[in-house]
């Protein structure tokens, strides 16, 4: 098992070397065409003091637009450098809902790690689109240059969100020098923390990997800062998580470990809904 096409999108108005660096990396990796994805969308009219302003974008707006997405997919045929099968798709539209629509395309898609909210017209929404696209994500720290995935760290919940990742993850876990799979839980749910592990451990097993177990009492604070400290203290270089096993509502409202993972880790999250 591997990934045949990894799909990278590229934010046109600052197009970062790092991720798409990163990208040609894990394609030189699994053999797989590397496929460059931005877009741009127009601001509709809009309502101020009861009146309907009409801002439509100009044909020069619009030939702007097209030349700042040509530009980034030029720089990203730069960056991910000449003898891979690459290629490059555009399009002046909401960036999120074109991410989760080309996602067909991809068994693996590439996004930088970002600060919450931001600007809809010109950039992805990586919390909507990884609820929509149907595809595992990899969210790439902008500190992040390489990603060896030497040992990875599973972060584990008994939920679908979790089996998912694990099994889209299983090119990295076959590839890894070290997979560890940990669960964080309560002093009165250890017992069956270690059930739970013990038959992931299992599982991977059955696909000819060897993975070793760890279960952790829950601290006080947030989840993904005892998670990611665990990660660090370890040497992890990829974590393997779940993505929104509550509703993302809730979690963007009163917090959750998808929210946090995603504004905060300084390592690379594989994530999966």
């Amino acid at each position: 098992m591997s990934y045949a096409t990894l799909l990278v999108y590229v934010n046109a108005d600052h197009v970062s070397k790092q991720l798409i660096g990163v990208a040609a990396g894990l394609a030189d990796k699994f053999s797989a065409k590397l496929i460059g994805l931005s877009a741009l969308a127009i601001i509709p009219p809009f309502v101020a003091e009861g009146v309907v302003i009409v801002d439509n974008a100009t044909e020069f707006d619009i030939a702007k637009m097209k030349a700042a997405l040509a530009e980034a997919g030029s720089k990203f045929g730069a960056a991910a450098g000449a003898g891979r099968k690459t290629e490059w798709r555009s399009a002046i539209e909401f960036p999120t809902q074109t991410l989760i629509s080309e996602a067909r395309c991809a068994d693996l898609i590439l996004v930088e790690k970002s600060k919450a909210g931001g600007d809809i017209y010109r950039n992805v929404d990586a919390g909507a689109a990884i609820l929509g696209a149907g595809r595992p994500f990899l969210v790439v720290p902008a500190a992040v240059k390489s990603l060896a995935a030497d040992h990875v760290l599973i972060g584990w919940k008994d939920t679908r969100e979790a089996r998912r990742a694990v099994q889209d993850a299983l090119p990295f876990l076959h590839e890894a020098k070290r997979v560890t799979v940990m669960e964080i839980c309560g002093k009165d749910e250890m017992d069956i923390a270690r059930h739970h592990l013990a038959d992931v451990v299992r599982y991977l097993a059955q696909h000819r990997i060897k993975a070793e177990s760890r279960v952790e009492i829950q601290a006080h604070g947030s989840g993904a800062d005892q998670i990611i400290g665990l990660a660090e203290d370890e040497g992890a270089d990829l974590l393997v998580t779940g993505a929104y096993g509550h509703s993302r509502l809730n979690e963007w409202v009163f917090g959750g470990m998808t929210r946090d993972l995603l504004t905060s880790s300084p390592i690379c999250c594989l994530m999966s809904h």
